[in-house]
């Protein structure tokens, strides 16, 4: 991946309220850039300009890197963080912001610039894209948002009103359904640093991710306004969606300086502070998987000892739920695993991705087994899911003994994981649904940050330790479901967001009330 040339709009969640003008004469370097004129200057915006800054707002900006890269995971519950008592590890979600909605005022800006492009409609596409991810993952976090009325500032709307959830998503569904029909019409476009502008592999992206939103809306398929399953049978008959892992929606990393691996040692002190949990290190032991040996790096006291780097119990996971204190004399000890050295040594480590063919093929063994489509079994998707997961931990990671541990993924074990009675798809259908998110859980170590919380948060699967000493969350025996409304939201649009809090959970802003998609 070549460098993009990309400009840092700084934003604040009074500027969502206000938000109408695109900013670009203040810029910053960031992942992924290449400052070469005088940052100072006034620059005019172009429309590759902007569907760059865009993409990588979705990309980059996600991902992070260090400590805070690690966090998501922390709180999917296969990382642990050793230097302080971390959010995230214990629960405690707090509130959220909304600073990630400003941006999107480049798509109409985006759009302006394109009017006489001839790639307007794939432009158009991206921007309908962006706008459904970013409300998506937004709506995930809390329910009822602004929608229909935000982003509205250069009108006079300065307090937006909320949607409700329904209504949001069903925004969302048609604004992805719009850009596979433009993407179908669209051509290549410029300022795209991850597929190269080509709009197929875009068109690909969206019809995936549609599926993904359906997915998340598996209790609402008796809406007579949703079609759910309607929706899902009809993508995945008659749309193209992620043929192989060269489809992943990714950032790829090389040894250039702002481009390496999120959790590359240079510069990075929390290399010494982080765990894998024994929630992924033993289904890894009980299924003979051999990522355990990709994943993770033996215990030095269990290697002191006299164990092989191969013998998995010289692998030792640490309890996620454990508290604090307790996860601090463990340390000490140095009897347990970090994650593998790969992750720290290898600059262009691996590719992190936000959504994944592997992912799409858990999602179709998913849809199968609920019976919302046929004609392809589902232990072939559950299957077709693990290889994927699998070779793609095979082809990131150098044939090293230092990175696999004299443990090779090839082929050939790929194929015999996939058959043994471990591990192949059987039993009743809440069987094989806690099958597949287990794989899917797996095959989402540092990759797709906050997927494995929120896949948990859907299907219960695969089951979090909770401890009621360690946890925040009150009851201390229940796992938190959403975020709070941003402060800035009751200081600035209060009365539209305790309507939307009366209207949702009667008042009550806690991390315990159930959103609309979860009833």
């Amino acid at each position: 991946m070549t460098a993009r040339q990309i400009f840092r709009m700084k934003t604040t969640v009074k500027q969502y309220i206000l938000a109408g003008l695109v900013v670009l004469s203040s810029a910053s370097c960031s992942h992924f850039d290449e400052i070469n004129s005088n940052p100072d200057a006034a620059v005019n915006a172009t429309a590759p300009m902007l569907a760059t800054k865009l993409i990588l707002n979705v990309t980059d900006e996600t991902i992070s890197s260090q400590k805070t890269f690690m966090q998501p995971f922390m709180l999917g519950k296969t990382i642990l963080y050793t230097e302080f008592a971390e959010p995230q590890q214990y629960n405690d979600l707090g509130r959220t912001s909304y600073d990630v909605v400003p941006v999107l005022t480049n798509v109409e800006k985006m759009l302006k610039y394109a009017e006489t492009s001839s790639a307007k409609d794939s432009y158009t596409a991206l921007g309908a894209f962006i706008r459904a991810w970013k409300f998506f993952n937004l709506t995930m976090r809390v329910g009822d948002i602004p929608y229909t009325n935000a982003l509205k500032g250069e009108s006079g709307t300065i307090a937006p009103t909320y949607d409700t959830q329904k209504q949001v998503f069903q925004g969302i569904l048609n604004e992805l359904d719009q850009a596979n029909t433009l993407f179908a019409k669209g051509i290549k476009f410029d300022g795209d640093p991850i597929y190269g502008g080509d709009a197929a592999k875009w068109r690909k992206l969206v019809n995936t991710f549609e599926l993904h939103v359906l997915l998340n809306l598996y209790k609402k398929t008796g809406d007579a306004d949703l079609k759910v399953v309607d929706r899902f049978k009809e993508i995945v008959a008659s749309r193209p969606i992620f043929t192989s892992n060269a489809d992943n929606f990714q950032l790829i990393y090389s040894d250039k300086a702002g481009q390496r691996y999120p959790f590359h040692k240079l510069g990075n002190p929390s290399i010494i502070y982080t765990m894998v949990s024994s929630t992924l290190i033993d289904k890894l032991k009980t299924m003979d998987d051999r990522r355990l040996y990709y994943y993770a790096n033996p215990s030095p006291v269990q290697i002191t000892k006299g164990k092989a780097v191969n013998d998995p119990t010289a692998y030792i996971g640490t309890d996620p739920s454990m508290a604090y204190a307790d996860v601090s004399k463990i340390y000490a000890t140095k009897d347990y695993s970090n994650v593998n050295s790969r992750y720290m040594e290898l600059p262009g480590g691996e590719p992190v991705y936000l959504m994944s063919y592997a992912q799409l093929k858990f999602m179709l063994a998913e849809a199968t087994v609920r019976n919302w489509i046929s004609g392809t079994p589902a232990a072939t998707y559950y299957s077709d899911g693990i290889t994927a997961a699998m070779t793609f931990t095979m082809t990131n990671t150098p044939n090293d003994p230092l990175y696999h541990h004299n443990m090779p993924i090839t082929a050939d074990y790929i194929a015999s994981y996939v058959a043994s009675d471990k591990v192949k798809l059987a039993g009743t259908s809440e069987k094989q649904i806690e099958q597949i998110q287990t794989q899917r859980f797996i095959s989402t170590f540092l990759q797709s940050p906050y997927d494995a919380f929120f896949e948990n948060r859907r299907t219960g699967y695969p089951a979090f330790p909770v401890n009621p000493a360690s946890n925040v969350n009150v009851p201390g025996d229940k796992l938190p479901v959403r975020w709070l409304y941003p402060q800035s939201e009751l200081d600035y649009n209060g009365t539209n967001v305790k309507q939307a809090l009366t209207s949702q959970f009667n008042g009550n802003d806690n991390t315990n009330e159930l959103m609309w998609i979860l009833k």
